[in-house]
């Protein structure tokens, strides 16, 4: 008797879910009606994209990762890929609203209290307030442990001073994690830790906006602190598991990078295709050329190929794998370096064109750039990946 089985008998296909995919569809459609348009204007302008700010809480894709007791709509991480790389495939700057406010809320989620997933939580997943991310300093980029934002015990409370540089979404949101030295003289990398600091409270300032390649519709600004007080109960986790928490928190948000470059590419693809099966040389479409079929088929394949790696690194997220840190550093590292590679060939099929602002791609060019260095540079991706190897 054969001992082969049919594949369906022992497994399940390998498939995206039809709910997912319905998902997709949901958010494209968004995208398309809402946040599209407007995006050529956003960018000129380096305004804040506020039609789809709007449209992404009237859809509930604000922050689809909050969970539903925390009035979320609980969405997985791979369907949070999905609205980030959809938005994305539109307008850049406008994905980072979900991916930020994830990024923002993560640490909150793995180590916050009850009360401070209940306090900080919650208007998020009403789409009531934004929150975003403070990690970065001037001279503490790659070198996090090497930072000097400093936090002081002061009875019950904390007293925050310093600064942090490259924060996303700056100024528009109303909280913000913020990693912070709580003991100088202590082990580096066991002396930071982490809290939540309200855009209301006194002796908390915004820098100017940055003036930047891309995403210019996603302000980014530096954080400044001049003696703000922080009660006691907006530390998040213990004191001195800052470090800890953060890495934790950039091993799930990685992913959302790769998916925000997966739709950059895929949004600079779509578009190219169209443009070569309209373009005319020699009395026929361009699209009719083996040296451009070649070109969008090697395209196609390694979009597909990040895409899958992406997905792969979200399911390793939601289940917190063990080996998450090294498919989500592999798929953020790996997609964006497609995402710049397809962005600036899609430019080329455009030809002069597609240097012109009169076309998207330039825009994705641009916007892909970014992908490749924040939340870890690809150089520091590849230092995470081999310590995992060599483990």
């Amino acid at each position: 008797m054969s001992t082969v089985v049919a594949a369906q008998d022992t497994y399940p296909l390998f498939a995206i879910p039809e709910d997912h995919e319905a998902l997709r569809a949901a958010v494209r459609a968004v995208a398309e009606a809402k946040i599209a348009p407007y995006a050529a204007e956003v960018d000129e302008d380096a305004r804040y994209p506020q039609e789809a700010h709007d449209a992404l809480v009237a859809s509930d894709f604000f922050a689809p990762h909050i969970p539903e007791e925390y009035d979320g709509v609980g969405a997985d991480a791979l369907a949070t890929c999905i609205v980030i790389e959809e938005v994305a495939r539109v307008c850049a700057s406008s994905s980072l609203i979900p991916a930020v406010n994830k990024l923002g809320s993560m640490p909150i989620i793995v180590a916050g209290s009850e009360d401070l997933k209940r306090r900080y939580l919650t208007p998020l997943g009403q789409g009531k307030a934004a929150i975003s991310y403070g990690l970065s300093e001037r001279e503490a980029g790659s070198d996090t442990a090497s930072m000097k934002c400093r936090a002081t015990r002061d009875g019950d409370d904390w007293i925050l001073h310093g600064q942090k540089s490259w924060i996303t979404n700056a100024g528009v949101s109303e909280y913000y994690t913020v990693l912070a030295v709580t003991d100088p003289d202590g082990r580096r990398g066991a002396n930071v830790s982490a809290f939540v600091v309200e855009k209301s409270d006194p002796g908390f300032t915004f820098g100017e906006k940055e003036r930047k390649l891309g995403i210019k519709g996603s302000p980014t600004r530096e954080l400044h602190f001049d003696h703000v007080r922080i009660p006691g109960d907006r530390i998040v986790g213990a004191e001195g598991d800052g470090l800890k928490i953060a890495l934790r928190t950039l091993d799930h948000t990685r992913v959302t990078i790769g998916a925000q470059a997966v739709g950059i590419a895929q949004g600079a693809l779509d578009f190219a295709i169209g443009y070569i099966k309209d373009r005319r040389q020699f009395g026929k479409a361009i699209a009719e050329f083996q040296g451009i079929q070649f070109m969008i088929a090697d395209m196609a394949m390694s979009l597909e190929a990040a895409r899958q790696m992406v997905y792969v690194a979200a399911a390793k997220s939601e289940r917190s794998d063990a080996d998450l840190s090294f498919f989500g550093a592999a798929a953020k590292c790996y997609a964006s370096d497609v995402a710049m590679q397809i962005t600036t060939d899609a430019v080329q099929l455009l030809g002069g064109a597609g240097y012109t602002r009169d076309f998207p791609v330039e825009r994705m060019m641009r916007d892909a750039k970014i992908t490749q260095i924040y939340e870890g540079t690809n150089q520091v991706q590849r230092i995470v990946m081999a310590r995992q190897l060599l483990k």
